[in-house]
């Protein structure tokens, strides 16, 4: 009986840890079960998350580049002299952004193609004067441009038509415009709080070359300096412009050597490569009193192996006449490049005679009362002399 109780309690007892076993191994898999679902549930919502991270990210993303596709800063100024050069340094000093040098001929092709760039955002035009055959272009090209929201500052000392500023006024252009100071002195002023102060000894070069060193704010700038160090400096300055009309790089590494406060002198060879334009303007002097010709109010020269801008004022003052003209042929345009000069006794304006006469002939031009330029068809350029001639009467 004893041993049959025994059996019992020892058979209930494997009974119940087998009940006990069976219930924990219930148990943990419930467990178990949970724990998966859980991670599951959180893998789910991780996922989910994620996903909505992704899609939130994509749309994003496709927005974005609308809003900042434009960031180019450009400034286009005129290549040909010291008022040009200076201005885009300025320009590079205070805002930054790239250069484009163009001359007269090349102007509006120059304009075309920076204003083609879509990454445009800020556009500075300098020293660049409009003529009755290019003015109209220029505007329609600003409008597109103020349509697609890019800023655009015109700076520039030329005459231009009262037509023109209104248009430019129209589509909110700024428009920075005074006859009575170079263009590098403008920009200086309106610009001064973003300048070094050396800023003013490049405005002062740019002052004397263009013969504006006498102006209300170019006269106070040249009073800061030693005079005959801003000469020597303007001239040598110039010196090398003229002289590396065909090397587009160098002319731009000025511009980033000026705009990087150096003096003319700390930029390597400048002395030497403006000897070499020296001895080339000496030897000028005998072939122009060989080549040159007059009519009643004027002396010519046609140009072969310089500039014609370096050769003009031997021409007005060899001539002994009111007006010097010479002019070089550009065989890539199929035109003649034109320098118009005055003596200090003209009373014409040659600027507005110019604009005028070059664009009855097909051409273009303009500038100031003693001092102009034009771009003439080559089978035009007999006429523009002698027509020219006798509206000097």
């Amino acid at each position: 009986m004893v041993a049959k109780t025994t059996k019992a309690k020892t058979t209930k007892a494997k009974t119940t840890k087998a009940k006990t076993t069976k219930a924990k191994t219930t148990k943990a898999k419930t467990t178990k079960a949970k724990t998966t679902k859980a991670k599951t549930t959180k893998a789910k919502t991780t996922k989910a998350k994620t996903t909505k991270a992704k899609t939130t990210k994509a749309k994003t993303t496709k927005v974005k580049p609308t809003k900042t596709s434009r960031k180019k800063t450009i400034c286009i100024s005129h290549k040909e002299d010291t008022d040009g050069i200076s201005s885009a340094a300025l320009i590079r000093q205070a805002f930054g952004g790239d250069a484009v040098l163009v001359d007269y001929p090349g102007q509006m092709d120059g304009l075309r193609q920076v204003a083609a760039d879509e990454k445009l955002k800020s556009l500075y035009i300098c020293d660049l004067g409009l003529s009755k055959k290019t003015q109209d272009e220029f505007v329609e090209i600003l409008t597109t441009l103020r349509k697609n929201r890019v800023s655009v500052t015109y700076i520039d000392h030329h005459d231009i038509d009262p037509g023109v500023v209104k248009s430019l006024e129209k589509i909110k252009v700024k428009f920075i415009h005074d006859v009575n100071e170079c263009t590098a002195v403008q920009v200086y002023s309106a610009f001064k709080s973003k300048l070094s102060d050396h800023a003013s000894f490049i405005a002062t070069c740019a002052a004397i070359t263009d013969y504006m060193e006498d102006r209300p704010i170019g006269s106070k700038l040249l009073q800061i300096y030693d005079r005959q160090f801003a000469l020597i400096s303007a001239t040598v300055l110039t010196y090398n412009i003229v002289g590396h009309q065909k090397d587009p790089d160098y002319l731009l590494y000025l511009v980033e050597e000026l705009a990087d406060s150096k003096f003319p002198h700390e930029i390597p060879n400048t002395f030497e490569f403006a000897q070499i334009q020296v001895e080339k303007l000496s030897k000028m002097i005998a072939k122009v009193k060989v080549g040159m010709k007059t009519m009643k109010n004027l002396g010519y020269m046609e140009i072969l192996d310089a500039g014609a801008s370096g050769a003009v004022n031997f021409v007005l003052g060899l001539s002994g006449k009111d007006v010097g003209i010479a002019y070089k042929e550009r065989i890539d345009h199929g035109i003649y490049a034109v320098s118009v000069r005055g003596s200090k006794s003209l009373k014409t304006h040659l600027g507005k005679i110019v604009n005028i006469l070059a664009a009855d002939l097909g051409g273009s031009g303009g500038g100031h009362d003693k001092a102009c330029g034009a771009v003439i068809p080559k089978d035009k350029i007999k006429t523009f002399i002698k027509e020219l001639n006798k509206k000097l009467n």
